[in-house]
């Protein structure tokens, strides 16, 4: 563009396209931040990280290391001098460890694609307006959330329906969570009714609807739901206490409360430990590390999703 002479005009402004990581742009009306501000802001970042990693550093470091590590250093080991995986393959050769290691595995599995087939289907049902009964199941369901039976009546529901000592009894009494069918609710509630009415027209049946519209239009909190049943699955452990007898089924939480309590030590792990091959505890750390491993591993990939599945499904609708 040629500048006209005698007259002044301005450049025009360098449109910058957002990037991947780039700052969103920020509102008129908010201030930029001062360095101090950004300084301050990321000191306390890096100090809450170091709250959360310092001690998970601790306990992973710890369970690789040698007995004569640990005695040197008189409990917990920060900083490693040497690394061994003699306390892993000892937990994962065999025994009580690697059991209640599979048995966690089973529960978590099976509890979740029936909590989720459950919470999906009644949030599906609630979400219809026509529904039979919805207005009264919802009511019914929102009373739960603030009245509970208790313990000794819970345990006497379970006892007489002869789910003791049954890998059942850590399933069914937790299996459906009023706030996630709430948050399954509301996301459903959200999709475009013209899309479901449409396909309604075209023949399709509510299964159809559910399954060929709904859920795939629902992948990022269907993926944050799974994760929050999963682990909870995956770190229960009250329900095996009170309604399980036999060590043999007990998952690796509780295996691990033992340990950790002293109260027994694994099978398998008795010999070595008296002998003096292995500390007592760089086992603790090993099967406490062992708990952590999923949780960590799942939990980046369903990140991505926190954000549209939770807000969305939470507090529209």
């Amino acid at each position: 563009m040629t500048a006209v002479p005698g007259t002044r005009q301005d450049p025009e402004p360098s449109v910058r396209k957002p990037g991947r990581w780039s700052t969103p742009p920020r509102p008129v009306w908010e201030e930029e931040p001062s360095r101090a501000g950004q300084a301050g802001k990321g000191i306390a970042l890096g100090l809450a990280c170091l709250a959360v990693l310092f001690p998970l550093w601790i306990v992973i470091v710890t369970s690789l290391q040698t007995k004569r590590t640990i005695d040197e250093a008189g409990g917990l080991v920060v900083i490693p001098r040497s690394i061994t995986f003699v306390a892993y393959q000892e937990l994962l050769s065999g025994g009580q460890v690697q059991r209640a290691a599979l048995v966690s595995v089973g529960v978590t599995v099976v509890g979740t694609l029936f909590s989720m087939a459950v919470s999906v289907l009644c949030a599906y049902g609630l979400s219809r307006g026509g529904s039979l009964g919805h207005r009264w199941i919802l009511m019914t369901l929102l009373a739960t959330m603030f009245f509970g039976a208790g313990l000794i009546p819970t345990y006497l529901l379970v006892q007489a329906l002869g789910l003791t000592d049954t890998y059942l009894a850590l399933i069914l009494p937790s299996a459906v969570s009023v706030f996630n069918i709430l948050v399954l609710r509301a996301f459903f509630m959200n999709i475009s009714q013209e899309l479901v009415d449409s396909a309604r027209i075209d023949g399709a049946g509510e299964w159809r609807i559910l399954i060929g519209i709904v859920m795939p239009l629902s992948r990022a909190v269907i993926a944050v739901i799974s994760l929050f049943y999963a682990v909870g699955y995956w770190s229960a452990w009250f329900n095996a206490s009170i309604y399980l007898t036999d060590q043999d089924m007990m998952p690796l939480q509780n295996v691990m409360i033992q340990l950790v309590q002293k109260q027994e030590r694994p099978v398998g792990l008795s010999a070595q430990i008296n002998t003096g091959q292995l500390s007592p505890l760089a086992v603790q750390m090993a099967v406490m590390v062992l708990a952590l491993l999923p949780v960590a591993v799942l939990s980046p990939f369903v990140q991505k999703h926190f954000k549209k599945g939770m807000l969305t499904g939470a507090v529209k609708g």
